[in-house]
């Protein structure tokens, strides 16, 4: 298909380097029309000077004509002297400058002059070498996007990975690694592929393959939430382990467990299984919205599945069985079950002679016992969001005790209706 039109670019964040000499330049993640994803390293200067370029090729758009008709964001000018703290500010208007560009007509988003500024470059594929004395210092864009200098406090040093196994690539967009092989990990998707980076090389590779240097992968994985979050199967998957589960297009869930390897733990009814991450869309949420696998990558493959797998970790923690997933499951199911009736008669006043003492006090019912002050309960239940409540004759209890039944208005209070 080629690179005809890019679909979105991502701000990462920025490197500081110091060879030739100390600069700063910007890492972007281009997802291409064809859904491959490359990553691209631009100094601020180019930016600008491509900027410039685009503006002169539109002067229209850019406003030079008519202001009032401008379309073309604007981009603040480079300063004389660009430090770090420059490089951090201007990263939340460099990425609404880009996602406002995308978002103009075709003839100027798919511009040759915008799509050959963010194509790979050979210079984008030279990775520091272990040569060098002082290496570059990564700082990633904050989550929510926002470029403040205060949500970035130093260089966040990107996490180290060993291979387990050796993989081979597949894709162009993946990156084939040797057992033993240690890898810098830029980006970790939901999708159990993540972006790492080795020397020269760059690319996805499944988290089922990589472990950390410092401790077991495993004890990275969130605990599960057997509360279950709903999501919807944007496409079927069929269970080719005992312990995966098979869905259709469409079909409604609850995620339990979600691993880092990109295979989360399901609920469906009263089953629980394995499946592909990257084939569910939160319930609710625009499939604009949603992420999408690249092109070539399926499901990555499973750590159980990996042969001759050799981790340096000699105790790691022991994954759950569906086994236990489904009692634990149904154990909680049983408990909520049971604490909703209770958390429904919490609601109103007690249903009970017992109940009420217990509620207003034992003041209050020895006043309305004698017949002093019949509003107390009354005044009780309307100051509790309940509807006016009379008191019903008197029924006789044990010992001879005269005691006042209760009937809310409309309500009655056998079928443990509350507010």
């Amino acid at each position: 298909m080629g690179d005809t039109a890019i679909r979105h670019i991502a701000l990462l964040g920025f490197e500081k380097r110091f060879v030739p000499s100390q600069h700063y330049v910007y890492m972007f993640l281009v997802k291409w029309q064809d859904l491959s994803e490359k990553v691209v390293y631009r100094r601020f200067t180019e930016i600008y000077e491509f900027h410039k370029t685009l503006k002169e090729m539109f002067p229209i758009e850019a406003g030079d004509i008519n202001p009032e008709s401008r379309v073309i964001p604007h981009l603040p000018a480079p300063r004389w002297f660009d430090g770090q703290r420059a490089a951090e500010s201007r990263q939340g208007a460099l990425s609404e400058y880009l996602h406002t560009l995308l978002a103009l007509p075709t003839k100027i988003s798919r511009c040759p002059h915008l799509l050959n500024f963010f194509k790979v470059r050979p210079d984008d594929l030279k990775l520091p070498t272990d040569s060098q004395a002082k290496k570059p210092e990564t700082y990633l864009m904050p989550k929510d996007g926002r470029g403040n200098a205060a949500d970035i406090t130093g260089p966040l040093i990107l996490q180290t990975y060993r291979a387990i196994a050796t993989y081979e690539k597949s894709s162009p967009s993946e990156m084939a690694v040797t057992a033993g092989d240690v890898v810098d990990v830029v980006e970790k998707s939901e999708s159990g592929w993540w972006f790492c980076q080795a020397k020269a090389r760059r690319g996805w590779v499944p988290a089922s393959f990589l472990e950390p240097l410092d401790s077991p992968d495993e004890a990275e994985d969130p605990e599960p939430n057997y509360a279950g979050e709903p999501y919807i199967a944007i496409k079927g998957y069929t269970a080719v382990e005992e312990d995966e589960v098979s869905l259709s297009e469409g079909d409604a869930i609850e995620v339990i467990h979600k691993l880092l390897d990109g295979w989360w733990v399901v609920r469906k009814e009263d089953a629980t299984g394995y499946f592909p991450s990257m084939y569910l869309q939160k319930a609710g949420q625009a499939p604009a919205q949603a992420p999408r696998p690249g092109r070539g990558r399926g499901a990555p493959p499973r750590r159980s599945t990996i042969r001759n797998a050799q981790s340096i970790h000699q105790r790691a923690r022991k994954r759950l069985s569906q086994d236990a997933y489904r009692r634990n499951s149904v154990r909680f199911l049983q408990q909520r079950g049971r604490q909703s009736p209770q958390r429904k008669q919490r609601r109103g006043p007690g249903r009970s002679w017992s109940g009420w003492r217990a509620l207003i006090g034992p003041r209050v019912m020895a006043r309305s016992q004698r017949g002093e002050d019949r509003r107390a309960l009354i005044g009780w239940g309307l100051g509790n969001g309940a509807e006016p409540c009379s008191l019903v004759g008197g029924v006789k209890g044990g010992g001879g005790e005269s005691r006042p039944s209760t009937q809310w208005a409309g309500t009655s209070r056998a079928d443990g209706a509350g507010s």
